[in-house]
């Protein structure tokens, strides 16, 4: 090797060899390679490869002219509309990072991420132009100029007191030249956690990493050209998992979806013939619970990745007998989105529909751009594969963030021995098949045993008069913890805490089954995930 090696003179990294990886490449190559198909659809507004490069290059042009430097924070406080969309070529085509901010986070949250971010500009729907303004208001400097962006037709027409996002394109350049990373760890974009134990935690990603996911993705999801994308979740939500920067690479349709109901998702399906789309579980059972009268017949199947939560059984064996097709993925803010998959293998065809359903809600295996995906135990070795015993899920990999922001020491304890640990309990089967347990703060510990929240949670799912559900820790005298569970009820339907308990005592041993159930709405997050902690605080209370 080291006389191989010695021979290498004049093998150098050059500008025609080497080039760092971003997923900005994408629509530069679409601009020529699909410059008259359909890339960009809401509404009325339609752009076709050629039109949205011009208004990316314009953003970028226009954020330089107004001052914005390589390494310069952008956020956007805006739904899933085009100029969101069109922010995540633009902002890194002027040399910047962007950080899409999460529309329902209180004024004080998103002033601290206005400081800690140290953002520029900041791009806001004008729905959301009074948090803005506030949260501005409570920076301890000048905070970010506003760019307010209208969406007349959805009702909210500009206010006219801040440079509107359509007059800011109007005064950029298209003949600007896109500042592409001089390498591919630049940072890319930063987003926040979700900060429900103190402080929201910066998580920035570098431009290999989303180039890679953008890679992976195509392959798991088995993606071939020209898809049509309804994007569902939020872009503000791990960059909508990355599913922006990619469909330029097949010269696919981004169909934006500004508000997300069972009825706009059919009607999106039978009219634009949508093929795919991603979403949490309560996506799905929004789909299967949707009205009569709101659903639209179509013909083909429809690919869809389920994230954000373990999926119950039944939720998937229901949608997937109306014409939709679920893959089961895994991954977290810190790892771009999705990075393991539920690979179906044809062995389990001739199973029943149940067993089917239980094998499609696990976790799976890692996507092909990552290194390992395994579950540790304690002293960080990897757990026996008996489908068992419990560990923490642990990930290495080219799509792990760089770190956190400004933040050392989290950064230091997430990668401790070399693996970003996830905070997620998990098992392994024989298979190496990945199957969450629950987050390391949902297991409940009863009487010294532990019971999964996720297991709880499935059973009740199964019972046909329950739409949703959540199970956590309830103190408990004698028994430390018992499972409580928190149950919102399909319409129309009834069932009492009584018989809800018997129907899981039929199921789970005596200590898993929950000791009290409520009936509620259950508090939610925009991307359809249930906020437990709120739930653990009612605890206290009941």
């Amino acid at each position: 090797m080291m006389g191989w090696m010695s021979n290498e003179q004049g093998l150098e990294k050059t500008k025609a060899n080497y080039v760092p990886l971003t997923p900005l490449s994408h629509l530069k190559r679409a601009s020529i390679a699909f410059p008259n198909r359909l890339a960009l659809s809401y509404g009325s507004k339609k752009y076709n490869y050629l039109q949205y490069h011009k208004r990316v290059t314009l953003l970028a042009s226009s954020l330089t002219a107004r001052g914005i430097n390589s390494g310069d924070v952008i956020a956007t406080i805006l739904p899933n509309i085009p100029a969101q969309v069109e922010a995540h070529f633009g902002i890194p085509a002027a040399g910047a990072v962007i950080n899409t901010i999460n529309t329902r986070l209180d004024v004080k949250t998103v002033s601290y991420i206005f400081d800690h971010g140290e953002a520029k500009i900041v791009l806001v729907d004008t729905q959301f132009l009074s948090l803005a303004k506030q949260a501005k208001r409570m920076c301890k400097g000048l905070g970010p100029e506003i760019i307010e962006v209208e969406d007349k037709d959805a009702g909210f027409p500009k206010s006219g007191d801040y440079l509107e996002y359509e007059e800011l394109l109007n005064t950029g350049s298209d003949n600007f030249s896109w500042q592409l990373p001089e390498d591919e760890w630049e940072s890319l974009s930063l987003n926040y956690t979700s900060g429900t134990t103190g402080q929201p935690k910066g998580v920035v990603c570098h431009h290999r990493g989303a180039y890679l996911m953008t890679m992976g993705t195509v392959v798991s999801w088995k993606l071939q050209l020209y898809p049509k994308l309804l994007i569902i979740v939020p872009l503000f939500h791990c960059n909508g998992w990355n599913h922006t920067w990619m469909m330029p690479m097949l010269g696919g349709t981004v169909y934006c979806c500004r508000d997300v109901t069972a009825k706009s998702i059919y009607t999106a399906i039978s009219e634009e013939n949508i093929t795919h789309l991603g979403g949490a579980p309560i996506v799905l059972n929004s789909i299967i619970n949707c009205p009569d009268p709101d659903k639209k017949s179509f013909s083909h199947t429809v690919e869809i990745f389920t994230a954000g939560a373990p999926p119950a059984p039944t939720t998937l064996a229901a949608i997937e007998a109306m014409g939709f097709n679920v893959t089961q993925v895994y991954g977290l803010t810190e790892t771009y989105g999705h990075v393991t998959e539920c690979i179906w293998d044809e062995k389990w065809d001739n199973e029943p529909q149940e067993k089917k359903s239980e094998i499609k809600a696990r976790q799976g295996v890692a996507f092909p751009m990552m290194e390992e995906i395994t579950v540790l135990d304690k002293n960080q070795k990897e757990i026996p594969k008996d489908g068992k015993t419990l560990g923490e899920i642990a990930i290495r990999g080219n799509s792990v963030m760089k770190g956190y922001y400004k933040n050392p020491e989290a950064t230091k304890e997430a990668f401790s021995g070399g693996f970003f640990h996830s905070g997620d309990i998990a098992m392994m089967h024989d298979d190496n098949y990945i199957q969450i347990a629950d987050r390391a703060k949902d297991i409940i510990i009863s009487g010294g045993e532990n019971v999964s929240s996720v297991e709880v949670e499935g059973v009740l799912m199964s019972h046909p008069a329950v739409m949703l559900c959540a199970v956590v820790a309830k103190v408990d005298n004698k028994w430390g913890e018992v499972p409580c569970a928190f149950v919102e009820l399909k319409e129309g339907l009834n069932v009492t805490e009584e018989e809800l308990i018997a129907f899981a005592r039929n199921q789970l041993a005596g200590f898993k089954t929950p000791k009290h159930v409520f009936f509620q709405d259950l508090p939610k997050t925009s991307t359809g995930k249930i906020q437990k902690f709120e739930l653990r605080q009612k605890t206290k209370s009941l």
